[in-house]
Parts: C-alpha cells; structure tokens; sequence
C-alpha cells in the first residue's frame, strides 16, 4: 500500500458526517480516524502520530474550543482546524485566539476541507525546510531571552521548550528571519501561509496578539514584534541596539 497523503483525526459527535468525512478523505488518499468526542481524540493523539486534528466546536462534553486550547496549554503543536456551524467572523477570531490553524463553517463542501487540510499539511512540511534568510548557519535566530532553532521548529527560553501552534510558528518565523523589515499583512499571509490559503488579515492580528503574550515582557508595549501602523508589522531582535 502507498504511504497516505496524511493522517487525520476528526472529532465530530454527528456520525453522518463523520461517515462521509471518512469516506471522502480516505479515496483522496488520507488515512482517517473520526471520534465523537474530544476526550477519545485526546486518547488516539497520547498513542499514534497524526499530521491534522479537525475539532467541531459544538460536542458533548469538553467543547472544541476548549479542547482546543488546552492541547496547546499542554504543548499540543499538532495543526488544528475547527469545525463549527456558527460562521460568524467573531466566532473566527474566538477559535484562533484559542490556537486553532484554521475554521470552517458547517455546512460545507468535502471537498473544501480536503483543500484546507492539504493546506494546513504543506505548510506543516514547509517548516521543517530552510527558505529565506536565516541569521546564521546553525538556524538559530537570537532574541531577547529567546532562541528560535529553525531546523528543529522550536522556541527556547533558557532550558524550556515555549510551545507555539503551527500557525503562530510560521508566523514568527517569517518575521524574524527579515528583521528591522516593515511587512506588510498581505505579505506575511502569503510568507507563513501560503498563496492558497484561508487566513485573512484579521488572522494575522490575532496570531500576532498571540505571539506578543508569549515573547514580549509586556504585549501591551511590545520591543520584538511591532506595529507598523496603517501596514503590518516589523520584528525587531535588539529593541536596544542603535
């Protein structure tokens, strides 16, 4: 048997759906396991490597959101897409705020999700190849009490591992392998993303308020990641530094 596109874990509690899901996927070539709720995903991910977990928001018991930010309070870096059937773009901002990759209101097409996940898997792979700049040949960049290790898609602080998502990774990838270079939002979605993919600006803002909470002494006043206003956003390694 050829190796699968990917595997993927959906946790969705409407078995038709995950029925078809399983179906779709799995003649596009993915190798599919579907639960009904988040505490069985939780379970599978402690046993077996997945390369996409698709949360639905709405679930008995632990909701995907809050499922959702707990994996990533744990150190969960798994690409996470959630499903909901409340498409507001509130409800957008909500789910990425929590770590979440990508969103998709229900009802939509197999299709649709197969392009998202396909997505979400590239860019996964993306991370662990060099492109662009790199601040030296070990693929360390420096910063503040920080150390971004590229090859390795880690961010360390002292001895500590700093957990990020896939999406806020690759986000402060970009920014920091151009330092002192004002980039603009429609830039750094194609640059961390890809051409192909669903993210707005507004993702941006978020991913970025995201970063700040974790980099920055006080993200209210932030030295590394800075606003360009009316533009995008500037990362600057040494605030000190003339």
């Amino acid at each position: 048997m050829s190796e699968p596109l990917a595997r993927v874990l959906i946790a969705d509690d409407e078995a038709d759906l995950r029925a078809l899901l399983q179906r779709y996927l799995g003649e596009q070539g993915y190798a599919v396991r579907a639960v009904e709720d988040a505490a069985q995903a939780e379970r599978l991910l402690r046993r077996e490597r997945y390369d996409v977990l698709v949360l639905d928001v709405m679930m008995p018991g632990e909701d995907g959101l809050a499922a959702c930010r707990r994996l990533r309070a744990q150190g969960e870096t798994i690409p996470i897409l959630m499903l909901t059937a409340r498409g507001e773009p509130v409800d957008r901002v909500v789910g990425l705020e929590m770590g979440a990759d990508d969103y998709l209101a229900k009802p939509f097409n197999p299709r649709e999700l197969a392009a998202r996940i396909q997505a979400l898997v590239r860019r996964q792979r993306l991370l662990g190849a060099h492109h662009g700049p790199v601040a030296d040949p070990g693929g360390e960049i420096r910063f503040g009490a920080f150390v971004l290790r590229l090859d390795q898609r880690r961010l360390v602080r002292g001895d500590e591992d700093v957990p990020l998502s896939t999406a806020e990774f690759a986000l402060l990838r970009v920014l920091a392998q151009q330092p002192r270079r004002p980039l603009g939002r429609d830039r750094l979605l194609q640059l961390a993303y890809g051409p192909d993919h669903a993210a707005t600006e507004r993702s941006i803002d978020v991913q970025v308020m995201r970063l700040r909470k974790v980099v920055e002494a006080d993200p209210s006043h932030p030295r590394h990641i800075r606003t360009v206003w009316g533009f995008g956003y500037e990362f600057v390694p040494n605030p000190d530094a003339p």
